[in-house]
């Protein structure tokens, strides 16, 4: 879904215009991401939490040339799912990990996949 559609699909749901929709939109985004440039982190419980995180220097290659170079250190957007967004996407799963493995459990068959 591209930012049109989630517009489209926002304005249906609110019954707003979808003009207003796009301008609250932009503003949402806008102020998510002024916040976490300035070091700040943005929770919308159940949802999830925006931040930003530092990645340290390392060594990599160009995948072209096979050449060894210097990556920078740097600090990237990072995004971490809330439990009610995690449940929304694994459905009728419930996930089990232990060290090796991952058990998925259909609640409504009872079954072992």
């Amino acid at each position: 879904m591209n930012k049109g559609e989630l517009v489209d699909k926002i304005a249906e749901k609110a019954g707003l215009t979808k003009k207003q929709i796009d301008t609250i939109l932009n503003a949402i985004t806008e102020t998510i991401s002024d916040a976490v440039s300035s070091g700040e982190k943005v929770t919308l419980v159940g949802f999830g939490t925006f931040d930003a995180r530092d990645r340290q220097a390392r060594e990599g290659r160009n995948p072209q040339t096979g050449k060894k170079l210097k990556i920078p250190a740097t600090r990237v957007p990072a995004f971490s799912a809330g439990k009610d967004f995690k449940e929304k996407v694994a459905g009728d799963r419930l996930v089990c990990s232990t060290n090796d493995f991952t058990i998925f459990l259909h609640i409504q068959t009872g079954s072992v996949m």
